[in-house]
């Protein structure tokens, strides 16, 4: 499974991109996209602020979130 990083680069460093190791960058709504359809599941989909963005499923480690 592919490790997901945030780029925080959007306001108020909200994450409009992510990195995908061995992959790239993906735009938010890709990567939203591909979490629903069930490819990246160690991940799910979070609406905050009307803006839905991936996150990591909660598994108390730090070392794998999303946003470390």
């Amino acid at each position: 499974m592919a490790r997901i990083e945030g780029q925080r680069d959007g306001e108020n460093e909200r994450n409009e991109h992510y990195t995908v190791w061995g992959r790239g960058t993906v735009s938010r709504q890709q990567l939203v996209m591909e979490v629903a359809i069930g490819m990246h599941p160690r991940h799910h989909n979070r609406t905050i602020d009307g803006q839905t963005y991936v996150v990591d499923n909660p598994d108390h480690s730090k070392k794998d979130n999303v946003n470390q």
